[in-house]
């Protein structure tokens, strides 16, 4: 009597089974797969060679500098002056930190060791220039923030100071202890806080194809913000400079 479970065992085809040479082989279709294999080689390859050149920090005029794209530009940026450890790599990222020395506009030097001893010995100075790159968000652009949002927080009473006008915020505000100055010739714009135990600092801001960059320096600098004006438009073409 045959069982049901041999039965339906018996009625299972048979498996394709090759003998060649007295040994027994299993069909394997090794062909298809070398060739998507290979295809897939080659493909990597090429996406290697097209993009290796921006894969790798460059050395220009003696200094290393990384390919790296922000909201769709590209900057080359000199390793030596990106704050972030993380960020210092070539490719794309969603935001971007940097630090450079004013008025130089050169990666800042590594700051130096104050021991205890030394510490009130050693003057305080502030002469770097930041500036965050990061991809474009959803809120006003700056211009149209300075026209629109900030007017409604705005002491009417301003002041002048060489060749800005100055307004302080109200204490009701979201801005409360800073102040802002603005200039129509030529346009300007910054957001600082006040001097108090540490230096005031102010902001400038502006929206760039797709990507928004903020500026940061010493309020003291306000004294020769045309000069400072001018070495943010100068360090943007900097970044956007490209070498072949």
């Amino acid at each position: 009597m045959i069982r049901p479970f041999t039965r339906w065992r018996q009625r299972l085809p048979a498996p394709a089974v090759h003998i060649r040479n007295g040994r027994l082989r299993q069909p394997v279709h090794v062909a298809p797969l070398f060739a998507v294999a290979c295809g897939g080689i080659a493909a990597l390859a090429l996406v290697v060679y097209l993009l290796w050149p921006t894969w790798h920090a460059q050395t220009i005029d003696g200094q290393r500098q990384f390919p790296i794209t922000v909201g769709g530009m590209l900057l080359n940026v000199p390793a030596d002056s990106i704050r972030m450890r993380l960020q210092r790599r070539s490719g794309a990222q969603d935001r971007i930190d940097l630090a450079f020395a004013y008025p130089a506009l050169t990666p800042p030097e590594p700051p130096k060791h104050i021991s205890a001893d030394s510490l009130e010995e050693t003057p305080v100075t502030v002469d770097r220039l930041l500036l965050s790159i990061a991809v474009r968000g959803d809120e006003l652009a700056p211009d149209e923030r300075v026209q629109t949002i900030y007017p409604r927080y705005l002491d009417p009473q301003s002041t002048m100071q060489g060749g800005l006008v100055g307004h302080a915020f109200l204490d009701s505000s979201p801005y409360r202890s800073e102040d802002l100055f603005t200039s129509d010739n030529p346009r300007f714009a910054a957001r600082c806080t006040r001097d108090d135990l540490t230096p005031g600092i102010c902001l400038n801001q502006r929206r760039i194809d797709g990507v928004d960059m903020t500026f940061r320096f010493p309020r003291a600098w306000l004294a020769q913000w045309r000069d400072v004006a001018g070495a943010m438009d100068k360090l943007v073409a900097q970044l956007r400079t490209r070498h072949s």
